[in-house]
């Protein structure tokens, strides 16, 4: 089949009229907080499954369980927030620590940041009057330069997430997620109830991250799980080996 033919029966991802480009373009760039519910989600899963395992690879209590789930659940849940928070701050503080410095470079010399324009620009292929344009169209508008040369020079965006919604989002998924393996296994004591529904937790996880992914939902979901199932059993193993350890006399 013709290609052009095979192009026109693909749907697009979005409208390219006059319009529709110009209301997406005015929207205010946003960070994605994908990667920390993904992040959380899989941490979650794993930590709590893992705890699982272990412990019934010990063969302690169900008591032990429950202590020792929940208790990861919340600190864990918490450290793992706290951690993406701060890492998230430490990406933002940057982004203006470098705004801050285009500005006073600009102000102090700047000659030298429109000279840096013009080279950024040139190396894209840009050349003679059009060239000096675009340079003068940039350095003409003070918001405009500092973040060009941020992204340019530093290759960092200005789409910085909220680090309190990075963290709000890394806990809430690993809360959520991380219920699935302790619930299962506490219902019915059954490590192979506990293995199956994690299971579908983790495939699930991966199904839904190919959305943003050129993987297919069945390998993304089929990776996702083997990684986590992959954990689980370390564990499991660890804890199996060391069973006689834990049960002998003191």
């Amino acid at each position: 089949m013709d290609d052009s033919l095979i192009a026109s029966r693909t749907p697009l991802e979005h409208a390219h009229t006059r319009e529709a480009i110009q209301q997406r373009l005015a929207k205010d760039a946003s960070g994605n907080y994908l990667r920390d519910w993904i992040y959380g989600g899989i941490d979650g899963t794993i930590t709590t499954f893992a705890i699982v395992a272990g412990i019934v690879g010990a063969a302690l209590p169900g008591s032990v369980v429950l202590v020792l789930g929940l208790a990861n659940l919340a600190a864990d849940g918490f450290a793992m927030g706290a951690g993406n928070y701060s890492g998230t701050k430490a990406e933002l503080d940057d982004y203006r620590r470098l705004l801050a410095i285009e500005r006073k470079h600009i102000a102090l010399e700047p000659d030298g940041e429109r000279e840096e324009i013009r080279q950024i620009f040139a190396a894209k292929g840009f050349s003679g009057a059009e060239l000096e344009r675009i340079v003068e169209v940039i350095t003409s508008d003070e918001d405009l330069w500092t973040k060009t040369m941020t992204i340019e020079e530093y290759g960092l965006s200005p789409a910085i997430k909220s680090p309190l919604l990075a963290a709000l989002s890394t806990s809430t998924a690993f809360v959520l997620c991380g219920l699935v393996p302790l619930v299962s296994y506490l219902l019915a004591y059954s490590l192979t109830a506990c293995v199956v529904a994690t299971g579908v937790v983790f495939f699930a996880i991966g199904a839904v991250k190919s959305r943003w992914s050129l993987a297919g939902w069945l390998r993304s979901g089929l990776e996702t799980l083997l990684i986590g199932m992959s954990a689980a059993g370390l564990s499991f193993a660890i804890g199996y080996a060391l069973r006689a350890l834990v049960h002998a006399p003191m």
